[in-house]
């Protein structure tokens, strides 16, 4: 019995080098083949960004990553791969939400690091306005031009 979850976490290992290699597909494959081994958290969150990644599959990448993270909510990174997921179907503020729960959970420079990449935005230049309206949107492209903002 240790053979094979001793395999599953050559696999994981094999997954997340490439991954962070950016062979999104690779690291799919190995992922895939742990999970039908054993299913951990994070071959599940794992597994469910390259799901999104490679195949598209957005609503079976979130659960995947949901799972993980009410199994152990306190691990970064099945925040980071929701947040991702979230990114790349355009969900912004579904992954900001994400990724600063998981900056809250634990130590994860990687988090920081897309957060940082994304950057923050500039209040309203007429704070009494929404952010939306048109006052705001225009001021604050005028002043960006200019460079004064």
């Amino acid at each position: 019995m240790s053979d094979r979850y001793g395999d599953a976490n050559e696999l994981f290992v094999k997954g997340i080098v490439l991954l962070r290699a950016g062979n999104s597909l690779g690291a799919l494959a190995n992922f895939e083949k742990a999970y039908g081994i054993e299913k951990t958290p994070a071959v599940k969150s794992c597994l469910g960004l390259c799901i999104a990644t490679e195949r598209g599959r957005i609503s079976e990448a979130v659960k995947l990553c949901q799972e993980a993270i009410e199994e152990e909510p306190q691990n970064p990174l099945h925040y980071l791969n929701l947040g991702k997921v979230y990114l790349k179907c355009g969900r912004k503020g579904d992954g900001l939400d994400a990724l600063r729960k998981g900056l809250s959970s634990g130590d994860a420079p990687e988090i920081s690091e897309l957060l940082e990449g994304i950057g923050m935005r500039k209040p309203p230049v007429f704070s009494f306005l929404g952010r939306g309206h048109f006052l705001n949107r225009y001021a604050g492209l005028i002043l960006r031009n200019l460079r004064l903002r």
